[in-house]
């Protein structure tokens, strides 16, 4: 197994109960994500950590997919999912490019706190740019370390050579919103916090 998926295993417990850190920008994502959601949407969400935005969304849409690499995540989220009783939520344990969808059938796709995770993110980005529907919008909330905390690139492979960390990207919302416009994307929205401005929100339509 990935020392990424053990790590996120290990703290699932913690992260769950860990409180949202700026409830305020979280809030806000929310009420600009429901803005994009209607209720004959099929909607992906990758990387949903345990579910918590999923279960918020999916009375909003048709029908709500929601994925994580960490199944012990994975767990949490459809323990949740009992106790909210959503029907149209489905939580799966896999990873976005091992999900079997075809091509241009979603209209939604949601990646929050996953792209700076992940071991290829344009990968992630032409993934979903395959799945979505002409018109189909990609909602991202990203860690764009290179613009506040540059010196990390450095210090990220010690701290996931020694286990501390799972593998973290280290890029700009430059080179972000490049990848995005190079897969097809155009970005409609831009969103960063004054609480955190390593964070970018960004809603993008294909």
């Amino acid at each position: 197994m990935d020392y990424s998926i053990k790590f996120w295993n290990r703290i699932a417990d913690s992260y769950a109960k860990k409180p949202i850190s700026d409830e305020v920008s979280y809030q806000q994502k929310l009420t600009i994500t429901q803005q994009y959601l209607h209720p004959e949407m099929n909607v992906l969400e990758f990387g949903c950590g345990t579910g918590s935005t999923a279960i918020v969304h999916a009375p909003y849409v048709k029908e709500y997919q929601a994925i994580d690499v960490s199944p012990k995540m994975i767990e949490i989220a459809q323990r949740k999912q009992t106790a909210a009783t959503i029907d149209n939520l489905t939580f799966i344990n896999a990873a976005i490019e091992e999900l079997p969808v075809a091509d241009e059938s979603l209209d939604a796709v949601l990646g929050m706190s996953i792209l700076h995770l992940l071991n290829d993110r344009d990968e992630a980005i032409g993934e979903v740019y395959r799945m979505l529907k002409p018109g189909g919008v990609f909602i991202s909330s990203t860690a764009c370390l290179a613009d506040t905390m540059p010196y990390i690139r450095y210090i990220a492979p010690v701290g996931r050579f020694l286990r501390l960390i799972p593998k973290v990207g280290v890029f700009s919302r430059q080179e972000l919103q490049a990848g995005l416009v190079k897969s097809g994307f155009r970005i409609e929205k831009i969103l960063v916090a004054e609480k955190n401005k390593t964070v970018c929100f960004l809603v993008a339509i294909k």
